[in-house]
C-alpha cells in the first residue's frame, strides 16, 4: 500500500516549528503507548495501582503508565510549559520558558482494557498567557476558542493519530513496520446524514429531560427521516467519536437532572472534542451553550456534551428550547 505524508513532513509544511515540536512529542507518547496497549500482560501493566486519582476513579496500571510517558515526553519537547492531565491532582511547570500549555486525558475509556475493546489518548494545546516561570492555574482556565492545536490517539484495530491546528481535520495511521504515523484522511468532514446517536442509555431516566425526549425522537419510525437510528455505544469517548467523525451521528452524555454539569472533564475532554468536531463541520455544546465558549473555572471541571453533526445537535437544542419553554 502506497504511505501518505509522514506526520512530522506534513507539520513542518502546515504549521510553526514549535508547535509542531509540541505535537510531535505527544504523538511519540501515543506511539509507546500503542506498543504497551497490545502488549499488557507481557509488559505487567494489567490490573490496578491501588490507587484513585483526582476523580475518585481507580487508577489502571496503564493509566498512571500512560500518564508518566505523555509527561516526559511534553517535557522533553523544550516548548512545554504546563502540563494538567486526569491523573495529575494538579497542574505541572514543566518548562518555566515554555511557550505551550498542555491538558491530557493519558488513557480514555481505561474500563476498556480488560476486555480489549478501542482506549485512547485526548489532548488539547493553548499557549501560555502568563511570563516566565512557574505555570498559574490562569494558563490552563483558556476558553476553548483559545485553542491552538488539539487530538487524540485511538488504540483500536490500528493506531490512528487524530488532530488539527486550525486548517481541518486530519488522521494519522500508526505503520507497524516503521513506527511511524501516515496521512490517511485529510480534512475530514462529519458526514451530515447520520443515523447513530451514542449514549449510555441504561442512564437514561437520570438524564436531563430533554435528552428523553431527543431519544424518543431518534428511535421513533419515520420514514422521511430514515429513522428510527442506531444505538452505538462503546464507552469510550476516543472510540465513539471516532465512529461519529468517520460514518455521522451524535455522541451525548448530558447533565443529571437537576445538575448543569455532566461527567466529562472540560479541559482535556469536552474542549478538545469540541475542537475537533468544528473543524470537521460539526457542532458541540453543553445543553445550551457552545462548548468551546464555556469558561471554565476549575482544572477538572465536569461538562455535559452534546456533540456530532450540525442537524442532530441542533435538533436537540429545538428540544431543549421547547423545554425551556414551558
Amino acid at each position: 500500500m502506497q504511505k501518505g505524508k509522514s506526520l512530522s513532513i506534513f507539520l513542518r509544511e502546515t504549521t510553526s516549528p514549535d508547535l509542531a515540536r509540541m505535537i510531535l512529542s505527544i504523538a511519540d507518547g501515543t506511539k509507546t503507548l500503542s506498543h504497551a496497549v497490545r502488549n499488557i500482560g507481557v509488559l505487567n501493566l494489567s490490573g490496578t495501582t491501588g490507587e484513585t486519582n483526582i476523580q475518585g476513579e481507580t487508577v489502571q496500571k496503564l493509566d498512571d503508565f500512560s500518564n508518566n510517558v505523555l509527561m516526559d515526553l511534553c517535557k522533553s519537547s523544550g516548548v512545554c510549559a504546563g502540563y494538567l492531565s486526569e491523573e495529575n491532582e494538579d497542574l505541572v511547570t514543566l518548562d518555566p520558558n515554555g511557550q505551550f500549555i498542555v491538558s491530557i486525558d493519558p488513557l480514555d475509556g481505561s474500563a476498556n482494557i480488560d476486555i480489549a475493546a478501542p482506549v485512547g489518548t485526548i489532548f488539547s494545546i493553548v499557549p501560555r498567557v502568563t511570563a516566565p516561570g512557574a505555570v498559574t492555574t490562569e494558563d490552563f482556565l483558556q476558553i476553548g476558542d483559545k485553542t491552538v492545536a488539539a487530538g487524540y490517539a485511538i488504540y483500536g484495530s490500528s493506531t490512528i493519530l487524530v488532530f488539527s491546528t486550525g486548517k481541518g481535520l486530519h488522521m494519522f495511521s500508526l505503520n507497524a513496520d516503521d513506527n511511524q504515523y501516515y496521512k490517511t484522511h485529510t480534512n475530514v468532514s462529519i458526514p451530515s446524514n447520520g443515523k447513530i446517536y451514542s449514549l449510555n442509555q441504561g442512564n437514561l431516566s437520570k438524564f436531563e429531560s430533554v435528552s428523553q425526549r431527543f431519544i424518543e425522537w431518534c428511535i421513533a419510525h419515520d420514514k422521511s427521516t430514515s429513522r428510527p437510528y442506531s444505538l452505538r455505544y462503546i464507552g469510550a469517548m476516543v472510540a465513539d467519536m471516532h465512529r461519529t467523525f468517520l460514518k455521522g451521528g451524535v455522541f451525548l452524555y448530558p447533565a443529571a437532572k437537576g445538575e448543569t454539569r455532566g461527567k466529562l472533564r472540560l479541559l482535556y475532554e469536552c474542549i478538545p472534542m469540541a475542537y475537533l468536531t468544528e473543524q470537521a463541520g460539526g457542532k458541540a455544546i453543553n445543553g445550551s451553550q457552545r462548548i468551546l465558549e464555556v469558561q471554565p473555572v476549575e482544572l477538572h471541571e465536569r461538562c455535559a456534551i452534546i456533540i456530532g453533526c450540525k442537524d442532530m445537535v441542533a435538533k436537540y437544542e429545538e428540544f431543549a428550547g421547547a423545554v425551556a419553554a414551558v
